[in-house]
């Protein structure tokens, strides 16, 4: 890409910014809007606008987003949130700093070098093989083994110096707020249950729940409350699912009798009782599902019992009246075999993923394996499956695997449509399920949390788009077009390689821009969001709850936003030195989403889950990982330099490999655990220990006719005078 084109083509997406952004100052003043633009501030009971609709300035939300506090973000959208905009905050902070000394000093050394001149009639590391304006503000206009070399040496410190001491930083405050969320004086449930698996058979005239209590007793005897054995709830889930389903069916199909009545007709609504509603009897809607409901309501009532008597598992949530006794039990050692009463912090109740907690300590562990395996191989293979994919679906190849599709692909209109888009468009499909895909793996792994389960498809994401994205770009050309000269000389590749570095570097500036200008337009404007939500506000829904599932926004999906957001910084950092006129380019993505998602954050996005910080150790240690890699690179494109002072470079890479090792045994434990001076602060009122109890209850175990003997044989119980704090 030369010059002229990169300048189109960041003009051309910086257009499109503008216009999303006109857009959404324009559609968010709309009234029928505010349930797309304001939802968390819905949900929360709050005005959607400080003031008027038709008054408000349609800029505000930047004023708005600027001067918000954290604590701000906080109150609206939790300590994750905040977490997430530490991690924005820390990279612009990193890129800043690097920029304001690597930029005035870098490319002046670099653009009054003649080394692009000598080399442009030989060299042939752009992908039109020859060298952009750009490459002249590079280290690619740097003569072999010239002095000038020295500044790009001291630069190459300078930005780990900078990530070292920022991260630190930010690590301390992360940790800080964690601690401070922690020792709230607001009662928590999960900070009164301790997760315990891997329990061992009991005796024999033993129940489960009488082997818990009993266990826990003789330990805690103080502070035992109560505890709750995991039932195997794939039966009484599906009836409860259905149940829940017919409830939906009944709200809507009232709803439009009562439309029909508000127009004078009065028309009960019908269905037939067959497959998906096409066929079978014909019968009045309204009491087929409240015939349905009653029905599944007995049936629901009746499987409970036999859930809770009969399918009790080898796993239970145990409950004390004190958070110190549940910190310190989560952080104990209960068994002298560590495959005996595994006990754990309980996550939150609508965090708790029950069919994983009954999973035994060494299937977790294969399971574990397993998928890394599996994620390697992915990671690895993943072109093939694309390229496969890319083949099956020529319409060539379709006629002859599925002959009945002949007719179709045939008609003459479809046929050149088809034949334009149809291996793209299967392509996007299979790279869309790919998280979906990363999800259901770490959620094999037998892990018990949600947010748990994100974390882990966050790392193996950003572990797949840094081998693919980052890597596959940056070698892949080069090895392609070089496959006869590494044929004759294989040594030679990593000289290569280091040569293609300064050409890439054009088409990652085109890409950071494009990410930034469209990414940052598109979730500001929220068009697709609003267009779907008006489409089933028209045609879908009839009742509020549909119009709640309708514009409700989910949260900010960090499985693939840190990821995403972590190839950019990894980009950034390992050519901010190479190509230093990238780092503007990064300090925009980043100081630009903190603008955007600062806005979101306050108005949009609803919290799925709490984990008080949980993620930032995972974010921090990402960012080393680009740092390391920044450096390996560095240290290598030197050494193709021919400097002779490159060895002083190869203390970076041990220094952060022991700054990963201090920051985790200085700061990782607090993370793994709730502190015990953290957990002993007083609460503001006593905890309701039955409320909390209640709390963890699966959905599908919750009846309306629900009497502590119902639950005897599953569920422990103490006397109320033992309970009463």
């Amino acid at each position: 890409m030369d010059f002229s084109s990169f300048l189109t083509s960041l003009g051309t997406s910086f257009v499109i910014f503008i216009v999303l952004m006109v857009l959404f100052a324009w559609l968010s003043t709309r009234q029928g809007n505010a349930v797309v633009y304001y939802p968390n501030r819905i949900v929360k009971d709050m005005e959607p606008w400080e003031g008027g609709s038709r008054t408000r300035n349609p800029f505000a939300w930047i004023k708005e987003a600027l001067s918000s506090s954290e604590q701000d973000v906080i109150n609206m959208s939790g300590i994750d949130t905040a977490v997430y905009f530490v991690f924005l905050s820390t990279v612009l902070g990193i890129l800043v700093l690097s920029g304001i000394v690597l930029l005035p000093v870098l490319l002046p050394i670099a653009a009054t070098d003649d080394g692009v001149k000598k080399n442009e009639h030989t060299s042939n590391n752009t992908s039109n093989g020859t060298f952009s304006d750009l490459d002249k503000l590079s280290m690619a206009n740097i003569e072999v083994k010239s002095p000038r070399l020295w500044a790009f040496l001291v630069a190459t410190y300078w930005v780990s110096v900078v990530t070292y001491f920022l991260t630190f930083k930010a690590y301390k405050h992360v940790s800080a707020l964690r601690a401070t969320a922690l020792m709230s004086n607001e009662v928590k449930p999960e900070q009164f249950a301790v997760l315990v698996r891997d329990l061992p058979n009991a005796t024999s005239g033993q129940t489960r729940k009488q082997q818990v209590d009993t266990y826990f007793k003789s330990i805690y005897p103080e502070t035992f409350y109560r505890s709750m054995v995991v039932t195997n709830n794939k039966e009484v889930d599906k009836i409860w699912g259905e149940l829940e389903g017919f409830k939906k069916k009944l709200a809507r199909a009232e709803a439009i009798y009562a439309l029909s009545q508000g127009n004078g007709q009065g028309t009960r609504p019908t269905n037939r009782t067959g497959f998906l509603g096409l066929c079978g009897k014909k019968v009045d809607s309204i009491e087929y599902y409240n015939e349905k409901i009653k029905e599944l309501t007995q049936k629901l009532e009746a499987e409970q019992k036999v859930t809770l008597r009969e399918k009790q598992q080898g796993s239970a949530l145990v409950f004390f009246t004190s958070r110190v006794t549940a910190a310190l039990a989560a952080q104990s050692l209960h068994a002298q075999m560590v495959d005996n009463w595994t006990v754990t912090e309980a996550p939150e109740p609508r965090q708790l993923i029950w069919s994983n907690l009954t999973i035994k300590f060494y299937n977790r562990i294969i399971r574990q394996y397993v998928v890394y395996i599996v994620v390697f191989l992915t990671i690895v293979f993943y072109m093939i499956p694309i390229a496969f994919i890319s083949a099956v679906t020529t319409l060539k190849n379709l006629r002859k695997l599925l002959p009945f599709l002949k007719p179709i692909v045939d008609i003459a209109a479809l046929k050149t449509v088809l034949e334009a888009y149809l291996p793209q468009l299967a392509l996007i499909i299979f790279l869309a399920l790919l998280p979906k895909f990363l999800l259901f793996l770490s959620k094999t792994e037998g892990i018990p949390s949600g947010s748990h389960v994100i974390r882990a498809a966050s790392g193996k994401y950003f572990y797949f788009i840094v081998f693919n994205v980052f890597i596959g770009v940056t070698i892949g050309g080069t090895l392609f077009a070089s496959i006869k000269t590494i044929e004759e000389k294989p040594n030679s590749v990593f000289d290569m390689l280091a040569k293609s570095l300064p050409g890439n570097a054009t088409f990652f500036l085109t890409f950071v821009a494009l990410k930034f200008f469209v990414g940052y337009g598109l979730e500001l404007s929220r068009i697709v969001p609003l267009i779907i939500y008006h489409l089933k506000r028209k045609y879908l829904c009839k009742n509020e709850a549909e119009l709640r599932e309708a514009w409700f926004p989910g949260d900010i999906n960090y499985a693939t936003r840190v990821p995403s957001d972590m190839l950019i910084v990894t980009i950034v950092l390992c050519y901010s030195v190479i190509a230093p006129v990238i780092i503007p380019f990064g300090v925009l993505y980043f100081a630009l989403g903190w603008l955007v998602l600062r806005n979101q954050a306050l108005k949009v996005y609803v919290p799925a889950y709490e984990s008080y910080g949980r993620m930032w150790p995972h974010m921090q240690i990402r960012i080393i990982s680009a740092l390391f890699l920044y450096q390996v690179t560095m240290l290598g494109y030197f050494g193709v330099m021919r400097f002779y002072y490159t060895p002083i470079l190869v203390p970076l890479p041990i220094l952060s490999l022991v700054f990963v090792f201090v920051c985790r045994k200085k700061f990782y434990g607090a993370f793994c655990h709730t502190v015990l001076e953290v957990a002993s602060q007083e609460l503001k009122e006593t905890p309701h220990m039955e409320q909390i109890f209640k709390s963890f209850i699966p959905p599908s175990l919750i009846s309306e006719k629900q009497e502590d003997e119902h639950f005897e044989d599953a569920l422990s119980q103490v006397s109320r005078s033992e309970s009463s704090v």
